[in-house]
């Protein structure tokens, strides 16, 4: 019987005389090869449809050639974005790279990679597999620039023979952990990152129909509108997380594609799609795919052109996908006629369970340790290594132009994009805004009604004290709340620093924006009804007042929570450390002691001055009691008044040197440099990063 030379796995469909197996080009490119096509051009890449809100036919594997009507009304994409004449590939290698983590105490380092060179070639997929803890997402990571601190590495790593930076657009990295914002919905997550990635010469409806196209070739079209995490339903799988964490780094197209397990939760069936999208985008763009895969099925790992097999920091083999099985045969260990390639491999460098023995040919078993430093010792021959080497010396004498940050959104765009997908997410997080928005109406009535009509008494002054304080201590409080949300938020921000798509500029600025209307909300409302149950000072300004200094102090917490969660990125850790923080400043407020009667050393200089507590504290009472005339103590004095100037000098000790609108002024200033030291922590954070990765690696 004869024996099909295909490599299109065995319930692939077959090819038809009339129709062609793949879309672009009429050709039957074998999406391995990239051989065999011819006529293909930039417009039938992105085959751009003539309504954005028009959905195609879900992806399933095979793509049919477009109509001539139908090819005949697509628009063209922007050719100053989409042109790749003038981008080079990437030809990208590396050598005797070694990574050691600090032991911690007095423990020595630890090494996580021994010695590891390899390549990786445009048009092609390079897969780095091994048992888990073997070095494969720490391999990625040295590669993208993208290991973190404590983490010293050597070596060289070239792109097309020299030292290059990755620029926006000519890299992408598709990180393991799916960061997304849960309120959205795939349509909406991708139409956002398409408008913060793509170039302003684009319209906005040439970024959401190329948005499109991205969704419907991960099949992704029947759940574009279906949000990512529900919180009253279910949201999509983790499955389809993945596919759109994907398809955001796949937008721009890049000549070099990090890819960290992409077939993580994905079905074997969905796997093979995604990988035969990618591998095929790989053979027709140019584009070159370093992927770090846990286990792979037979028809994924057909798809891969090289193979970078590790085993606990050492390279085990390193070569051509088809050739691995030959490498383990010839050295005492063949792959069972009925057993899947990569299985095996893994199966037998994996000394995690080493009571488990690996078969060999010699009839006799061996342990997993002894298997891997046979094929180490294996692949060092001059047959495998030598191969590798002069592969690598051929691809660093080929040069060429060097790479280009490629054009994206203005400033402008991005922070109108920004601003907008934060204002939605904050609506949608129940949790961010509106739970605290009840909470805090509940505070305001309940604290109205204990402390209702306070009179004109005198006990009323130390009433009007607690009221004011009250307040201000649980609005701050609960502005914690919003910490674990916040958190997220940063999470997001962080993986599409690393990318490119925006600076820390446009987050922090949109983020200040987008929160201002719901903070206004639940102060305004809250404050408005406590300040009327308690019948505290009647007056438009002095209400007026009231209110904007609670909604300073709501905007300072969050400010500081900001700070909190750069450093202690943790949700629980980090409600602790902000709670701890705003005890401290709370006790110098001047509230529970009088600032007269604070120690000096360290409560008074420097918490009380630096303590925002006290000039929203000293602001309202100001407030409260200037121009106010109160009853003296009758069982002292008998037809006494009190002034709400001896009250704020005498009893409560308030600085009057200055008004109530510096304190608020002070407030504001706090509020700036928070969210300035947000700014210079990340930037100083990314600049020691750099440093240290341009000083422990020779790129």
């Amino acid at each position: 019987m004869a024996v099909s030379s295909s490599r299109l796995p065995r319930w692939a469909p077959t090819t038809s005389p009339s129709r062609s197996l793949w879309r672009w080009g009429g050709a039957t490119d074998d999406a391995r090869t990239g051989s065999g096509g011819t006529g293909w051009s930039l417009s039938r890449i992105f085959s751009w449809p003539s309504g954005w809100r028009r959905r195609p036919a879900a992806f399933d594997g095979v793509e049919v050639a477009p109509t001539t009507a139908a090819a005949a009304v697509a628009p063209t994409p922007n050719r100053r974005w989409a042109g790749r004449d003038d981008d080079p590939g990437v030809f990208l290698t590396w050598e005797d790279v070694c990574v050691t983590a600090a032991g911690g105490g007095r423990r020595p380092p630890v090494s996580i990679l021994s010695r590891i060179s390899g390549h990786a070639a445009p048009g092609e997929v390079l897969a780095i597999m091994g048992p888990s803890g073997c070095g494969k997402t720490t391999l990625l990571d040295t590669l993208a620039g993208r290991l973190g601190p404590g983490v010293t590495e050597t070596g060289f790593i070239l792109i097309n023979g020299r030292r290059e930076k990755l620029a926006f657009g000519t890299s992408a990295y598709v990180t393991q952990d799916n960061v997304l914002m849960p309120t959205m919905s795939v349509r909406e997550a991708m139409y956002y990152s398409a408008q913060l990635q793509l170039p302003d010469t684009m319209s906005a409806a040439e970024k959401r129909a190329h948005a499109d196209v991205v969704i419907q070739e991960m099949g992704l079209g029947d759940a574009m509108d279906t949000r990512i995490s529900g919180q009253t339903s279910k949201g999509i799988s983790g499955g389809q997380r993945k596919r759109v964490t994907i398809c955001i780094e796949m937008l721009t197209r890049p000549r070099l594609l990090f890819l960290d397990e992409p077939t993580s939760g994905l079905d074997s069936a969905t796997s093979y799609h995604v990988m035969t999208h990618i591998a095929r985008i790989a053979a027709r763009e140019g584009m070159t795919v370093v992927a770090a895969m846990h286990q792979p099925s037979g028809d994924v790992f057909d798809l891969f052109h090289g193979l970078c097999l590790l085993a606990y920091g050492r390279t085990v083999f390193f070569g051509a996908a088809s050739d691995a099985t030959q490498f383990f045969a010839q050295n005492g260990f063949p792959c069972p006629h009925v057993r899947n390639p990569s299985d095996h491999f893994l199966r037998t460098v994996n000394k995690d369970f080493d009571e488990e023995t690996v078969e060999s040919s010699r009839a006799r078993r061996k342990r997993a340790a002894e298997a891997i430093d046979i094929l180490t010792h294996a692949y060092q021959s001059p047959a495998y290594s030598e191969k590798t080497m002069n592969r690598i010396a051929e691809m660093k004498g080929i040069g060429g132009a060097p790479f280009r940050k490629r054009e994206q959104a203005s400033f402008s765009t991005k922070l109108f994009v920004l601003t907008r997908r934060s204002f939605i997410n904050m609506h949608r997080d129940i949790g961010y805004y509106w739970m605290r928005f009840g909470v805090y109406l509940g505070m305001g009535i309940c604290i109205g009604t204990v402390f209702y009509q306070l009179g004109n008494t005198y006990s009323s002054i130390q009433s009007r004290c607690e009221v004011i304080m009250y307040m201000i201590i649980l609005v701050t409080f609960m502005a914690v709340g919003g910490f674990p949300s916040f958190v997220e938020d940063v999470k997001v921000f962080r993986r599409e620093r690393l990318s490119g798509h925006y600076g820390v500029a446009e987050f922090v600025i949109s983020n200040t924006l987008s929160a201002t209307p719901y903070l206004t909300v639940i102060s305004l409302i809250p404050g408005a009804a406590l300040y009327y149950l308690t019948g505290l000072t009647k007056g438009a300004d002095r209400l007026a007042y009231f209110v904007t200094n609670l909604c300073m102090c709501t905007f300072l917490v969050e400010s500081m929570m900001m700070i909190i969660a750069v450093i202690v990125p943790d949700f629980l850790m980090g409600i602790i450390v902000g709670a701890g923080v705003q005890g401290l400043m709370m006790l110098n407020s001047g509230f529970y002691r009088l600032p007269k009667d604070l120690p000096k050393p360290v409560w008074k200089y420097p918490f009380y001055y630096i303590s925002f507590h006290k000039y929203a504290v000293q602001g309202s009472y100001k407030n409260e009691f200037i121009g106010q005339t109160f009853p003296g103590d009758q069982f002292i004095e008998k037809n006494v008044t009190i002034s709400g100037l001896q009250v704020l000098q005498e009893k409560l000790q308030v600085e009057m040197g200055y008004s109530k609108w510096v304190d608020i002024a002070i407030l504001c200033g706090m509020i700036v440099v928070y969210r300035v030291v947000f700014f210079a922590i990340v930037k100083i954070a990314e600049k020691a990063r750099a440093k240290q990765r341009g000083m422990r690696c020779k790129w």
